[in-house]
């Protein structure tokens, strides 16, 4: 039968996907989190590149970000704990099986509730910061970022490891 060994085939092959897409999203976040970090020492068009990026995704005000060599990075400090953590988070799940001890992989209400939990430095320094008027410092609100963008990072690898194509 021809067709139940196509099918067969084309089954094994939408199986196989997965291995591929966890580790391709943590060279890709680790990759941007690099051009971020790199881009006051690119080539001028590339920079450009990614400082056009940046700002389609960032404010950008200069008193919020870091600098390097006195330039100062395509994304505000926030942003880059954002993209520091989701380069971990999806790092760490890529190449590491995640799973309760009894062996079965985190529900989806457990993976929202360490995400919640994860997002409560960065919620903690917006309130402190606009509630209240506290001057927060760009180093506290790039590792209060980290949290958020690992647990976030880490469900959407985990998530994209494990969708079924069938």
């Amino acid at each position: 039968m021809p067709t139940a060994s196509i099918l067969s085939r084309r089954t094994d092959y939408y199986h196989r996907v997965p291995r591929w897409v966890a580790p391709s999203v943590a060279v890709l976040a680790c990759s941007w989190l690099v051009l971020i970090v790199a881009a006051p020492f690119l080539w001028v068009p590339a920079a450009g590149v990614m400082y056009a990026a940046g700002s389609f995704i960032c404010h950008q005000i200069p008193q919020r970000s870091f600098h390097l060599d006195g330039i100062q990075l395509p994304v505000c400090a926030r942003c880059l704990g954002l993209y520091g953590g989701g380069a971990f988070g999806s790092v760490i799940a890529a190449f590491r099986r995640w799973s309760t001890n009894d062996g079965h992989v985190l529900t989806r209400v457990a993976r929202w509730k360490w995400t919640a939990i994860a997002a409560i430095p960065t919620i903690a320094t917006f309130v402190l910061e606009w509630g209240f008027g506290w001057p927060i410092s760009n180093t506290v609100r790039a590792v209060a970022a980290l949290p958020v963008g690992a647990a976030v990072a880490f469900v959407v690898v985990i998530s994209a490891a494990t969708v079924h194509y069938e």
